[in-house]
């Protein structure tokens, strides 16, 4: 099965700049978007052969996710059942026979750190949900995580230490999920690779000098790890300030 996963950054601007010539050409099982900035009613979106799903923030203009899938879930849910964090459509989770899909937009920091003591107890209460979600079958995470974990994982780290994605704090939380038991699948395919990004500012011609971070992610059970087939980011697809991130499983 393909996954694609992308923070599209306003989807309906994206539409405009070529969301759906790549929808259609990847022909992926699950695509999961993130920051769709959209209420209900606001887009008017299908394609064939997939059914869609979507958690908007009660905020207008704000965050929001959305899952289009050829295949029927058993169930779905919306957000993680913790009022203080499901106002902003942050979270899909589609329940199937062998996995559960979680899309993630998680929050971000903001500058200076204004919302770093919250990010901290989403962090916590986020990675509960996903624990509490492996207990009964293995799970696929994918979204916009808001941090680079290493410094392999951004171009300038010594420049951004403890800037938002960047901090100590938010990068120890990342390690933790993944000691809890999850694998970052595309470090499982190139635990060595430099200049793999998935976002660039819009200032200073950063995608252009590649000057980015990788903030996006497929994260799995570890015991999806013998069916791991590949992991891949599409730096060329333009469209937003994130580019799509795919991984392929047997499942």
């Amino acid at each position: 099965m393909k996954f694609i996963s992308w923070n599209v950054n306003g989807l309906r601007a994206c539409v405009q700049k070529g969301f759906e010539d790549f929808f259609k050409k990847v022909d992926a099982d699950f695509f999961c978007i993130q920051e769709t900035k959209l209420q209900e009613g606001q887009i008017d979106i299908s394609f064939d052969g997939y059914e869609q799903y979507w958690n908007y923030a009660e905020k207008k203009g704000y965050s929001g996710t959305a899952i289009f899938t050829k295949h029927t879930p058993l169930s779905v849910s919306y957000g993680i059942g913790i009022e203080e964090h499901d106002k902003e459509g942050r979270v899909i989770t589609l329940e199937y026979d062998k996995f559960y899909i979680v899309t993630v937009y998680t929050p971000n920091s903001q500058s200076e750190l204004a919302r770093l003591e919250y990010r901290m107890k989403w962090e916590e209460d986020f990675r509960e949900h996903l624990l509490g979600l492996d207990k009964n079958k293995p799970v696929i995470v994918c979204g916009d995580l808001n941090v680079a974990h290493k410094e392999i994982d951004l171009k300038n780290p010594k420049t951004n230490r403890n800037n938002a994605g960047f901090t100590d704090e938010e990068r120890s939380k990342f390690s933790k999920l993944l000691e809890a038991g999850f694998t970052d699948t595309f470090r499982y395919f190139y635990p060595d690779k430099e200049g793999a990004y998935s976002w660039w500012s819009y200032r200073f011609k950063a995608r252009e000098k590649n000057a980015g971070w990788r903030i996006d992610y497929f994260c799995t059970s570890n015991r999806l790890d013998e069916k791991l087939v590949s992991a891949s980011i599409h730096s060329d697809v333009m469209g937003s300030d994130h580019c799509p991130v795919e991984c392929e499983i047997e499942i």
